[in-house]
């Protein structure tokens, strides 16, 4: 069985190739932008023809949220544009396409005033981005959508890992350079461990080519489980990494950027438990074992 990584150079690239010695039944084929360049349709069929993958995790993506907003033309072409190619070349190859998408497509505004506790999303939400970033995910999302019926579409949270660049290891480093961060209390949201998330991947994939069937196609929501702020994330960090440092609790307001960020983004995990049948860690266990 082969399998296409695109973006391997990434968070979630890095972290498939971490643990592709786990899998000697699946041969991983990995292609970093050089070597694949997802906005180039003519380059998507020619690697797809070379390796006939029988299925394909789109890896790739343009995630610089706040850069994004200076930059639509750019995120448009790879989140969007992107995502349509390797749905087209799926198609044509019969390939399962894999995509991983966001909880910026979510607005972040849930309405509370019927209940005191804020619900998860489910994937049957109505989306509604507020930033470039979270709209070219979407439409990304639906362009899959109508170009090819075989997809999962994995929307996922504040991804982490040893890897590339993230809250976590900006956190660390920051540790290192002051005696005080400022982290916004106001967020709440999932930490999404990499690994984990690489590893779901693959159980779908193991999964469908065990019991091929139409009826599982569609979107997902995945996150480690639990929910905190920024805060309590850096908060942890620090803790299990032993760093004594002063983390001050700040809004958001405190801390304008250029994208607005979902004030609340939990994703509700309850599709993908049930038809996968997986187990999903606790953030801080996943955080704690990423430590070790």
């Amino acid at each position: 069985m082969v399998v296409l990584v695109t973006g391997s150079s990434g968070q979630l690239g890095q972290s498939l190739q971490f643990i592709a010695p786990n899998y000697p039944q699946i041969d991983f084929v990995f292609c970093d932008s050089k070597k694949l360049d997802i906005t180039n349709l003519e380059n998507c069929n020619q690697v797809f023809d070379q390796y006939k993958p029988n299925f394909c995790i789109n890896g790739a993506a343009y995630t610089a949220v706040d850069k994004a907003e200076s930059e639509p033309e750019k995120a448009f072409a790879i989140n969007v544009n992107g995502a349509k190619n390797l749905a087209e070349v799926s198609k044509k190859f019969d390939t399962i396409l894999l995509h991983i998408s966001t909880d910026f497509v979510f607005d972040g505004n849930r309405d509370v005033t019927s209940s005191a506790v804020e619900m998860p999303y489910t994937e049957i939400d109505i989306p509604n981005p507020t930033g470039v970033y979270g709209q070219t995910k979407l439409d990304g999302e639906k362009a899959i959508q109508e170009f090819w019926d075989k997809h999962y579409i994995i929307r996922t949270s504040w991804v982490y890992s040893q890897f590339g660049n993230n809250f976590m290891k900006t956190m660390l480093r920051l540790a290192s350079e002051r005696d005080t961060i400022s982290v916004v209390n106001d967020q709440i949201g999932t930490p999404t461990n990499a690994v984990d998330l690489a590893e779901v991947l693959v159980k779908i994939i193991l999964t469908d080519n065990r019991q091929p069937t139409t009826d599982n196609f569609g979107i997902y929501n995945f996150s480690n489980e639990g929910q905190c702020s920024w805060y309590d994330f850096a908060k942890k960090i620090f803790e299990i990494n032993n760093i004594s440092i002063n983390l001050l609790p700040i809004p958001t307001t405190s801390f304008p950027t250029p994208a607005k960020r979902p004030s609340f983004s939990v994703l509700d995990k309850s599709k993908i438990k049930t038809v996968f049948g997986i187990e999903i860690n606790n953030w801080e266990e996943s955080l704690r074992n990423q430590s070790e």
